[in-house]
């Protein structure tokens, strides 16, 4: 990144002068996946926002065609808008893409521009992001993710170890609903692997990717309860909340979802129907930090925590700024991708990241474009 103006010179204004976006490709280091998908590598489609000097940088997960979003629809909207005005670029955004469809690309497109706009701002400000928007905690607790249905048990022991016994993370999560949930008992013999793995030092979670019925999911959970398992993401389908809910009501473990939620009304509907016991938001689909923050307040409205989905390195600051947080996924495949393409990436050692302890402006990430360079695809 370039300089950082001071505080004062900022106030003034900047208007944001360009937008530029690029696609980095990165095959998996294993093959990965879920009850639902599987995938051998793993795009990151990134934005860079200019102003007096600085740049900041956003980023989303997905289809190459992110960037012509970006730059066919958004990079005119924001070019010229006040760098410090992000909920006004937001907003705009939103507008802009009603007839293309704001589920799906065209919300990770504004996500991507929207976290690369507070970084932009926090850097024209001398601040770390978490310090703009205001902190409520020092250390974002975090949960090692993992555990693809496509590991042998080996794959799987040694990864669960990584995060147990070198990084000494207490929480972990695996995938089950192997091949749409047609493999349960292998589902519950990976679950008792996994179990017998950590031991009792940490709390053991599964995600099922939508991959089981109604019934199902209610009968496993409860095949698996004397394993201890306390977190039971997208038992069903994220989009049939009535089934999210029947799911939470017959099960001991809290239910989880909302990583779709590509817009706060889906994310607000999910919340309000009592189908969770944990929102999960995604800043790189929902709208960025703007939306991300807004999904925090709707969640503690009613009760709830939230969970920020994958991503980690954005959405480390904007966690530390609400009350309601439970924890942030340190998602295997993102991980490694943010750790290979940036400098300054977070330590989660001892089950925790602590966002802007560095001091570094905006999220404190720079791009290592030697590195980057050679995935890149866009």
């Amino acid at each position: 990144m370039r300089g950082t103006p001071t505080a004062s010179h900022a106030a003034g204004g900047s208007a944001v002068e360009r937008l530029e976006v690029s696609a980095f490709t990165v095959p998996t280091d294993l093959p990965g996946g879920d009850g639902t998908l599987t995938w051998d590598s793993t795009t990151l489609v990134l934005v860079e926002a200019a102003a007096a000097g600085v740049t900041g940088l956003g980023w989303t997960y997905g289809s190459p065609a992110t960037a012509q979003v970006v730059s066919g629809q958004l990079a005119g909207i924001v070019d010229g808008h006040d760098a410090l005005d992000v909920p006004g670029a937001n907003e705009a955004m939103a507008r802009a893409v009603r007839n293309t469809g704001r589920p799906g690309i065209a919300a990770c497109a504004i996500s991507a521009v929207d976290t690369a706009l507070w970084d932009l701002k926090a850097r024209l400000l001398g601040l770390p992001l978490v310090r703009l928007l205001g902190a409520v905690r020092a250390e974002v607790p975090v949960y090692g993710s993992g555990g693809f249905t496509t590991y042998d048990d080996a794959q799987l022991r040694r990864q669960l170890r990584g995060w147990t016994e070198e990084q000494a993370v207490p929480r972990v999560k695996i995938k089950i609903a192997e091949s749409r949930g047609r493999r349960e008992g292998r589902d519950l013999e990976r679950i008792a692997l996994a179990r017998e793995t950590v031991g009792d030092v940490a709390e053991l979670y599964v995600d099922a990717n939508g991959g089981y019925t109604r019934k199902q999911a209610i009968r496993i959970a409860a095949a698996f309860a004397g394993a201890g398992v306390t977190w039971l993401e997208e038992p069903v389908s994220s989009d049939d909340i009535e089934g999210l809910r029947e799911v939470r009501d017959g099960v001991l473990a809290d239910v989880a979802a909302g990583e779709y939620g590509y817009d706060l009304p889906y994310l607000a509907r999910m919340a309000a129907a009592g189908a969770v016991d944990c929102l999960q938001a995604d800043v790189t689909r929902c709208g960025g930090v703007t939306v991300w923050l807004r999904a925090a307040a709707v969640a503690e409205s009613l009760g709830l925590e939230i969970s920020g989905h994958c991503a980690p390195h954005l959405h480390a600051h904007a966690a530390a700024a609400v009350p309601n947080l439970r924890h942030l996924e340190w998602f295997h495949d993102h991980v490694r991708i943010e750790e290979m393409l940036f400098r300054g990436t977070l330590d989660p050692r001892g089950g925790a990241v602590r966002p802007g302890a560095s001091g570094a402006p905006g999220h404190g990430l720079e791009l290592d474009r030697e590195a980057a360079e050679a995935h890149r695809t866009a």
